[in-house]
């Protein structure tokens, strides 16, 4: 007979009041857990039963494996997760099964064979320690002193080395483990596999280990001999240990005044906790502290971050397990933290935290957030923590929310926390200071409200979140309905100044106290479906997932709201999608600094993932549309109303969402919500409101970007891909396709987004079978030639690319696109794009036999290239008048009205590089004469010094004077004096005129132009110019080169100066004018010893 004692009993037993429940058969009674030590207990019972006392020390100890493991692994999954078999839990648990841990007499009742138990311990001395006597292959004992556990743990030999026993003490109270002692001498936040072990022993098969008094009541049975041979034995067994203590204590007791004489009694380890120690787990703090800071030095590095979310995984499991602990690991954690010396390096230069730092301190408040709305926290517990949160918030390295230390200046009185960032730490003072046994709604934001939830969740307790979903959905739809009717009353001043200051002061999305993405793996606890409703599954997703967690794909009920009226349909299911939708489509101002700003798009994007992937039926299908539609009229506190702040987050993910979902069922709704997200207000020029009507789409994109918008880009891409979204589902309806493009026009103003805009919608119209959709052809199109136009004036590196394929898109849509598009080209094209791409694709064979052009039209279209090629050449000539004679080779008055053209420019700067290139295209294309007159106008422009024989113009020079050679001797006449004047480099001459010197090889084709064959002399009209000029040259280089010479360029003029020599015996009396050249040399230089020595061994 069991019963259960409710009022203090009588004295003699220990009954209801220490939450013990007894039977007639100590033996089979059961019991939880004392809330009182034992001390308390003696005190209030004057006798206690042995037995009893027993059941008390037996129920004492830790009951559940699962406490051990949290103890001894990072993962809060138990020992499953951890299949490497590294962490301390999965290594006992191999130690106490494999090593055949189980008692001779639970393996016979298995069937199984006696295994080699690895437990041993040497014979106590006394009867201070009880031993359980296993099978001769076993351990001998246990030892189980009261509230004491100690063994001796071996582990076998393995790969080479000797089995090694170590000793294992652990003390406990009130299923609890307050101290652990091992040998190995490891040091750890968690236990080692060896006091795994011999916990799990104890767990498992507690009835095989005998248990025995206190010490202190075995030595009070002892007399003075039996005292005094135990202490000699005790101190001869440890020596070395012992007897310096020993020696001690002896004296002070000798000592009639000591301080241990005054004392009553003695202290017993086995004994249990005193009154007023605390009863927790064994946590090693100091471990905590290194690990910590070891964790932090290696930021940069993953898996010191990996491990450290790890940790605050393991405050969770403490937290979730109602462990005290928890709190005091993260208070130890934080402490470290703040020590961090990187906080105080990215304040002295300005700059902000990286993003992993970032993540760790946003996981550290969040905890912080979930600590102090702890509902069973004691008033002095809360006391602790919020001094704790105002010492850390006043110290000047305390990181802000947005994790930037770069802010504007401003005055003492003014909050370090600008208006983008709060501390999560400020929100855990401002809960602590509030009203926490409340559980009233009133006068209590939603993300308050919803991190009570978390809180609740976190700490244990999960039957009591059924209170809060109901009474939160209706106090936010009535709050909704409140702004919406103010709304209604200003919004005709609104719209008529078009613009607000009105905005939600705290969005849910990104909040610091994360009420939408409350970390946590929400679908682990899907069982709960019933009670935990699909509002709080749903907004438990975790925005920085713990890796142990798998999400797995939930399904979804409708559980009927209890006070909802009959068919109404309303369930939390529908709930839970309607708060959402509120949530996202709050209008909110986008916050300041880099990670805040990211984690903007990272919580929506997130939350958005999650419905994504919800099936929507008819009744999810009503919420939506009439959300969405509350949303659109919703005004400022809406960021899908009629007028928005400038600054606040745009709504182009969150519209896709609705658009994809709404589409195939209300097309209407769907462009219409879609349609007004596609604005950007923040790179408008001035803030308006954009009139389809009235607004030019094709305005320059405005300078005036904001700057502190770190994650523009971002938003921009998004903004692409809802009007991407948007084109692709318009296809085959001309009237949303125009009016997507006009939106389009309105809002985006990045040539590359455009651009991608355009081929998506290309790429949509030609579908590889079937045939093409001529309105959105002519949508991509327009795009194309409004990048066309955008980007004129600012060339980018991808235009030529974009011109071939806006070419081709032209081309797909037929003749009449290609030629408005060239008869148009100044206002899309620069003038080399017109010609070298744009006219040749138009008049390329492949275009022809693309459109099935016949003879007429191709010379249409030939007509208008060439047209168009003359205006480039006109414009541009010295980049488009090669193509421009090129295209109108075929067509005589094109042609020569291209080389006039040319002519006219060389008289007005053109460059001599063009004048070559285009004379030599000439020359190849059988018109030498003309070929001459061009390269003849060139060396008018040409400028080449004494020192400049690598000139890049040589080559051109020599073809020139070769092309003159050719055509006879008034051509090379008239050319001699422009090379004369134009080429200073006297090797450049000297070869011209040994090239002159040669028989002409002539021209053939040319009328009265033969080859006569004969050399011609240096003595004669023209080449004695030549001579004289190259001689000179000669003369005037030398003279130049002496005049900064060193030494080590001494053999090299000796060179040059034989070449010199070469060209002087081209003259009759070229021997005698070198000759005095030298002389003159050794005269005017003669200091230069060394280098006049050279030249007379080399010249004489």
């Amino acid at each position: 007979q069991t019963v259960a004692l409710t009022a203090p009993p009588p004295a003699g037993w220990l009954g209801g009041w220490c939450g013990v429940v007894v039977s007639d058969d100590v033996e089979e009674a059961d019991c939880s857990l004392p809330p009182f030590p034992q001390p308390q207990v003696e005190e209030r019972f004057s006798r206690i039963p042995e037995p009893v006392q027993k059941r008390i020390i037996f129920w004492s100890f830790p009951r559940n494996e699962r406490e051990i493991c949290m103890y001894s692994s990072l993962s809060c999954q138990g020992p499953e997760a951890d299949r490497d078999g590294g962490v301390p839990f999965q290594r006992g648990l191999k130690l106490l099964e494999t090593s055949g841990s189980r008692p001779a007499a639970v393996a016979a009742a298995a069937g199984l064979k006696t295994p080699n138990f690895g437990f041993r311990s040497v014979a106590p001395a006394g009867r201070s320690e009880a031993s359980v006597d296993m099978s001769p292959l076993t351990a001998r004992h246990v030892s189980h002193g009261w509230f004491h556990l100690s063994g001796n743990v071996t582990e076998a030999a393995n790969q080479g080395e000797p089995e090694r026993v170590y000793r294992v003490s652990i003390s406990f109270d009130r299923c609890k483990i307050t101290s652990v002692t091992c040998s190995c001498g490891n040091r750890d936040i968690f236990y080692c596999a060896h006091v795994v072990a011999l916990s799990l022993y104890r767990i498992r098969w507690a009835s095989q280990v005998e248990l025995r008094l206190p010490i202190s009541e075995t030595l009070s049975q002892m007399n003075r001999d039996q005292l005094q041979k135990f202490v000699q034995y005790l101190i001869s067994e440890h020596h070395t240990e012992v007897l310096p203590t020993a020696q001690r204590l002896a004296d002070d007791i000798l000592q009639l005044g000591s301080e241990i004489n005054r004392l009553n009694g003695a202290p017993d380890p086995t004994a249990g906790a005193g009154i007023e120690d605390d009863n927790c787990w064994h946590l090693d703090e100091e471990q905590v502290l290194q690990q910590v800071k070891q964790l932090l030095s290696n930021g940069g590095y993953y898996g010191a971050s990996k491990q450290l979310q790890c940790m605050f995984n393991k405050v969770r499991e403490m937290l979730r397990m109602r462990d005290s602990n928890g709190a005091r690991m993260l208070t130890l954690m934080t402490e470290q933290f703040m020590d961090d010396p990187r906080l105080a390096l990215w304040r002295h230069q300005a700059t902000g935290m990286t993003d992993k730092c970032r993540q760790l301190w946003d996981e550290l408040g969040a905890l912080w957030v979930c600590v102090v709305l702890n509902p069973h926290a004691k008033p002095e517990e809360r006391a602790g923590w919020l001094e704790l949160l105002k010492k850390w918030d006043q110290m000047e390295v305390c990181p802000l929310e947005e994790g930037n230390y770069i802010s504007e200046p401003q005055s003492s009185a003014e909050p370090r926390n600008p208006p983008g960032g709060v501390h999560k730490r400020d929100h855990g003072e401002k809960l602590l200071t509030s009203t926490h046994r409340s559980a009233s709604l009133a006068g209590r934001t939603a993300p308050h409200r919803l991190a009570r939830v978390d809180a609740l969740r976190s700490h244990g307790y999960p039957r009591r979140l059924s209170d809060w979903p109901l009474p939160w959905c209706t106090h936010s739809a009535s709050s909704d309905g409140i702004q919406l009717e103010a709304y209604k009353q200003q919004k005709k001043e609104m719209l008529q100044k078009g613009t607000t200051l009105i905005s939600n002061p705290e969005g849910w999305v990104s909040h610091p106290l994360d009420p939408i993405g409350c970390p946590g793996c929400a679908f682990s606890v899907v069982a709960f479906i019933h009670v935990l409703n699909f509002f709080f599954l749903l907004f438990f997703i975790c925005l920085l997932p713990d890796a142990s967690c798998e999400l797995k794909k939930p399904v979804y009920i409708h559980t009927p709201v209890p006070s909802a009226t009959p068919n109404s349909g309303e369930s939390y299911f529908t709930m839970a999608l309607e708060v959402a939708l509120l949530g996202l489509g709050q209008q909110r101002a986008m916050p300041e600094g880099y990670y805040a700003q990211d984690k903007v798009v990272r919580s929506e994007e997130t939350l958005i993932s999650v419905l994504a992937d919800i099936p929507l039926d008819e009744r999810l299908l009503q919420v939506m549309r009439r959300q969405t539609q509350l949303l659109l009229e919703g005004g400022p506190y809406s960021g899908l109303g009629e007028v928005v702040h400038r600054e606040s987050v745009p709504m182009h993910t969150f519209a896709r969402f609705l658009f994809t979902s709404l589409l195939p069922h209300d097309p209407e709704l769907a462009y219409k919500v879609a349609l007004r997200a596609m604005r950007l207000p923040v790179v408008e020029s001035q803030i308006h409101h954009h009139d389809p009507l009235t607004s030019n789409p094709l305005d320059p994109v405005p300078a005036n970007r904001f700057p502190r918008w770190f994650v523009l880009g971002h938003l921009e891409t998004r903004q692409c891909e809802l009007a991407s979204t948007m084109l692709t589902a318009a296809k085959g309806d001309p009237k949303w396709l125009h009016t997507v493009l006009n939106s389009i026009q309105q809002n985006i103003h990045i040539p590359a987004l455009l651009y991608k805009l355009a081929q998506d919608a290309c790429k949509a119209a030609t579908p590889p079978s079937g045939p093409p959709d001529m309105t959105l052809l002519n949508v991509a199109l327009e795009l194309g030639l409004q990048v066309m136009r955008i980007t004129l004036v600012t060339l980018s590196w991808g235009r030529r690319e974009m011109v071939r394929w806006l070419v081709n898109c032209a081309t797909d849509v037929g003749m009449g696109a290609i030629i408005n598009m060239m008869q148009g080209w100044y206002n899309l094209f620069t003038p080399i794009e017109a010609t070298s791409v744009v006219a040749v694709s138009a008049t390329s064979h492949a275009t022809a036999l693309r459109l099935g052009l016949d003879y007429t039209q191709r010379e249409e279209l030939g007509a208008c290239a060439r047209t168009m090629a003359l205006q480039c050449a006109v414009k541009d000539p010295q980049l488009c008048a090669l193509p421009a004679l090129t295209l109108c080779e075929k067509n005589h008055g094109a042609f020569e009205a291209a080389y006039q053209i040319v002519l006219d420019s060389a008289a007005t700067g053109m460059g001599h590089s063009h004048l070559f290139t285009i004379a030599r295209y000439m020359e190849h294309r059988g018109l030498p004469l003309r070929a001459y007159k061009l390269a003849s106008l060139a060396l008018a422009h040409l400028n080449i010094s004494y020192n400049q024989d690598a000139h890049p113009a040589v080559n051109d020079v020599l073809w020139a004077c070769s092309l003159s050679h050719s055509l006879g001797k008034n051509e090379l006449a008239a050319i001699v004096p422009l090379v004369i004047k134009s080429v200073r480099c006297a090797p450049v001459l000297s070869d011209i005129l040994r090239r002159w010197t040669l028989p002409s090889p002539g021209l053939s084709g040319i009328p009265g132009r033969r080859n006569s064959g004969k050399m011609m002399g240096t003595d004669k009209a023209p080449l004695c110019q030549m001579l004289e000029a190259s001689i000179g040259a000669y003369i005037n280089t030398t003279h130049s080169r002496l005049t900064h010479i060193s030494p080590r360029h001494y053999g090299e003029f000796i060179e040059f100066l034989g070449k010199a020599r070469e060209t002087f015996l081209m003259a009759p009396d070229g021997h005698l004018q070198f000759g005095q050249f030298i002389e003159n040399l050794k005269q005017t230089y003669k200091g230069k010893k060394k280098l006049m020595l050279l030249v007379r061994e080399r010249f004489g």
